[in-house]
């Protein structure tokens, strides 16, 4: 199913949570952005997976993974051989946390593909660490709470400046001044903001394995798109809590605080139907009073990236 179209968009590769079903895939996220692609915990099976979705492999630059369980990196051989067929030779970087660089470091031996691959750890740290420069916006990572060092990413897009031509005229600032203007914020007692529009930048996050902590809401503050895992529903709090991994009502409830306009809910266990999990998600959302728009992931889903908005 496809919610959106564009050049930023999420294609769902795989939805599982730690064992794959007959309706769900293991894991695997690819999220086009401006012309590139960044691949996240890709589990068994997704170089198959890729090809049902139409995915081309020279355009993914890197792969993100959270942490080191299998059933979020198993499948980096097998996508590995996939470029080596696509475009031999070419490089490739693996980000993830310090804790599971030795384990990719060893996926991509076992790989024996032809692509020059960098492991690039990550500490765990209760603040954001710069990860990579992804098409000019900025990849950051940091630590969840699960059962082994976990990360979180956030995408953020810089944000932009539209001038009106109109009030630029208006105000008799030309040529040079104008980026005198946008560098100082005020020129001949005209403010920037009195000539211009100030549109944010857009937001993507992604939270996989982990308990309800206070950084899940820091790594999705006001993102456009977040994927959150959602592997149970409220009635086994207590299991989701001792696994390390969110209910859906907290995904959801998480979401609507932080501002976040539309979630992709996750990693389903294969104890439940995705329906319940998403009205779970979706009575936590009207609770907590937000409008977050939430979707309970299927495989092969495509969803873009909302439009920008304005001011911001």
């Amino acid at each position: 199913m496809t919610l959106g179209s564009g050049p930023r968009e999420l294609v769902v590769l795989g939805t599982a949570g730690a064992v794959p079903t007959r309706e769900r895939n293991h894991n695997g996220y690819l999220l086009r952005w401006d012309g590139t692609s960044v691949l996240f915990d890709p589990g068994e099976g997704i170089q198959r997976q890729m090809l049902h979705a139409g995915v081309s492999s020279p355009r993914i630059e890197r792969i993100c993974v959270t942490h080191r369980h299998n059933d979020h990196c198993l499948g980096v051989p097998g996508v590995l051989n996939r470029m080596a067929q696509d475009r031999p030779g070419r490089e490739l970087t693996i980000h993830g946390p310090q804790d599971a660089v030795e384990h990719l470091h060893g996926l991509a031996v076992v790989a024996q593909a032809n692509v020059r691959v960098r492991v690039q750890g990550h500490p765990a740290l209760q603040e954001e660490v710069p990860v990579a420069d992804v098409a000019g916006s900025a990849l950051t990572a940091r630590a969840l709470d699960h059962r082994v060092p976990a990360l979180g990413y956030r995408l953020t897009e810089p944000g932009h400046v539209t001038f009106s031509r109109e009030a630029l005229a208006a105000a008799g600032i030309t040529g040079p001044d104008v980026g005198r203007l946008q560098r100082e914020g005020e020129l001949r007692g005209v403010r920037l903001e009195d000539v211009s529009t100030r549109r944010r930048g857009q937001v993507f996050a992604f939270v996989m394995d982990t308990r309800l902590c206070p950084a899940v809401g820091e790594v999705v503050a006001g993102a456009d798109l977040a994927v959150l895992e959602c592997t149970f529903a409220e009635r086994d709090v207590d299991l989701a809590r001792a696994r390390g991994h969110l209910t859906a009502a907290q995904a959801g409830d998480v979401a609507a605080r932080a501002g976040v306009r539309t979630l992709v809910l996750t990693h389903v266990s294969a104890r439940y139907r995705g329906e319940e999990l998403g009205r779970e998600a979706r009575a936590a959302v009207a609770a907590a009073g937000g409008r977050t728009t939430v979707h309970v992931a299927q495989d092969l889903d495509v969803v873009a990236v909302p439009p920008r908005r304005g001011r911001g």
